[in-house]
């Protein structure tokens, strides 16, 4: 006889936010880091220079966290921000709109501490 399967519940998680200057990227995880819920705007419809506007990382965050809310009762995160494109903000925006509660926001963009070999100098 076949197990039923069960619901799982994760009411505690992060959510991950990868903003780049042609897409925007939610994951939704639990505590430990296991993916409950993935989205990008290409997933929702949007496609080439649409897929790097606000309004579609607002749309496509919207849907992640209802995703998660209805499926796996999300309700508190802390949010990892990733990147300066321009769904960075408006991302956020949607997440505070929603009725998921806000633990922290931690920017983790990377940096670099001695940058690039500079090219060679020019002879002329």
């Amino acid at each position: 006889m076949a197990k039923k399967p069960t619901k799982k519940f994760v009411e505690k998680g992060r959510i991950y936010i990868t903003a780049t200057f042609n897409n925007t990227m939610v994951t939704i995880t639990t505590e430990n880091g296991d993916p409950i819920v993935v989205g990008s705007c290409g997933m929702h419809g949007f496609s080439g220079t649409r897929k790097s506007t606000p309004y579609a990382a607002t749309t496509t965050t919207e849907a992640a966290l209802r995703k998660a809310i209805e499926n796996f009762n999300f309700q508190s995160a802390d949010i990892f921000i990733k990147g300066i494109g321009p769904g960075r903000e408006a991302s956020l925006r949607a997440v505070k709109a929603s009725k998921i509660e806000i633990n922290r926001i931690v920017d983790i963009t990377p940096i670099p501490h001695n940058g690039i070999r500079p090219p060679k100098i020019r002879r002329v």
